[in-house]
């Protein structure tokens, strides 16, 4: 049997509801990132529609999506943040804490927790990956 468009599973991001999903998200998310005190702090001095784009963009593929993302690697765009496992993990909370709030499935949340950290390593900046 041939896999066709018709046979072939959606993807997660159309298994989500798509675009208007994933903007949802972010907007949550970010929403949730800024009244945190420990987290608020990195992004004082960031263009938030810009950010809220990128994050759109690099959400969109991980769950399979469109990949229209054309920003900075991970590792460019943190290392320079000195970004700490223990901010990391928050922020990884916050995303799991929007997605189940927002209805995603548990196999698409294990799956986005998998990428969380496989990808821990180009964020937490160097001299923080032993602790929190």
């Amino acid at each position: 049997m041939t896999v066709t468009e018709e046979t072939a599973p959606a993807s997660h991001y159309d298994r989500i509801g798509g675009a208007n999903s994933v903007k949802a998200a972010v907007e949550l998310f970010y929403d949730k990132v800024l009244a945190d005190p420990e987290l608020a702090g990195y992004f004082a001095d960031v263009d938030m529609a810009g950010q809220r784009r990128h994050l759109a963009l690099m959400l969109t593929v991980v769950l399979g999506g469109p990949n229209e993302y054309t920003g900075r690697g991970l590792a460019e765009a943190h290392q320079p943040l000195n970004i700490t496992v223990g901010h990391y993990a928050k922020v990884g909370e916050h995303l799991t804490v929007t997605l189940t709030e927002l209805g995603v499935p548990a196999d698409i949340l294990a799956d986005v927790q998998t990428v969380l950290g496989q990808v821990q390593g180009q964020v937490v900046a160097a001299g923080n990956r032993s602790g929190a």
